[in-house]
């Protein structure tokens, strides 16, 4: 396995290089972090992306831009076939100027794939880099999308945040976990939203949903997704899944 916190292509002068590695099912990659922006993709498998200020969730067909600095650690879902890109902060003006999920168009992914095949050491006026800068003008036009979950600062919250994605099928409400913190409602809810920049009630469907992608990418059946993830019934998953992706779950990996 390539350990993604020392790679030696990093210390030269390209203003872009690619990366392919390969990762099992259920693999971990410790917190790190790179002098350089880095656009983690992947063609097939579920990415999960943890930072201290978020989280991130990547199914194929989209990736998730990690700004230069930024400490984060790596779960794989899936058999992973992971294609990295990494971006000199001034290599062009108009890059992402912060951690987000970007959509990959398909001619976004043939360049990736093309770009990891490209010497670690290439010329400015050769088709490799040319190849190179016609990537760059594509990273500055990429839509952001909904795939993030941010993650409080505040100590207590965070803990009912931790429960909620260990067990996302949990039932009690904003008034139970005000309750288990000794808080009032009201508190609770001021400083959930303080904490995260949303509700509690959109912040934990957020989750069911983000996480179910794990479960779907390892080809459960969506029933199974939809009752483990905190939903009554297939339809209410479905329609709630629709809303936030624009598919039904069962098209979502086709």
């Amino acid at each position: 396995m390539v350990d993604h916190s020392q790679l030696p292509h990093e210390a030269l002068a390209m203003p872009v290089t690619g990366v392919s590695v390969d990762y099992p099912n259920g693999h971990q990659v410790p917190a790190h972090s790179h002098p350089r922006a880095q656009l983690i993709y992947a063609t097939s498998g579920v990415l999960l992306v943890e930072t201290a200020a978020g989280r991130w969730v990547i199914p194929p067909t989209r990736g998730v831009w990690v700004q230069a600095g930024v400490e984060h650690a790596l779960r794989i879902r899936g058999k992973a076939c992971m294609r990295s890109l990494f971006v000199s902060p001034d290599a062009i003006d108009g890059l992402p100027t912060g951690n987000c999920v970007i959509d990959v168009s398909p001619l976004l992914r043939e360049l990736i794939l093309a770009a990891t095949q490209v010497p670690a050491q290439y010329t400015a006026d050769s088709r490799d880099g040319r190849l190179m800068r016609f990537l760059l003008d594509e990273l500055c036009s990429l839509p952001v999308l909904p795939f993030h979950l941010p993650w409080p600062e505040d100590e207590r919250i965070a803990r009912v945040c931790v429960a909620l994605t260990q067990h996302p099928a949990l039932a009690g409400g904003a008034e139970h976990w005000a309750d288990r913190l000794a808080m009032s409602p009201k508190t609770f809810h001021r400083r959930f939203l303080a904490s995260t920049g949303i509700t509690f009630g959109r912040w934990r469907q957020q989750a069911r949903l983000l996480l179910s992608l794990e479960a779907l990418a390892e080809g459960q059946p969506v029933l199974h997704v939809a009752l483990q993830h905190g939903y009554e019934s297939q339809s209410a998953f479905a329609a709630a899944f629709r809303r936030q992706f624009g598919v039904a779950p069962s098209s979502f990996y086709t």
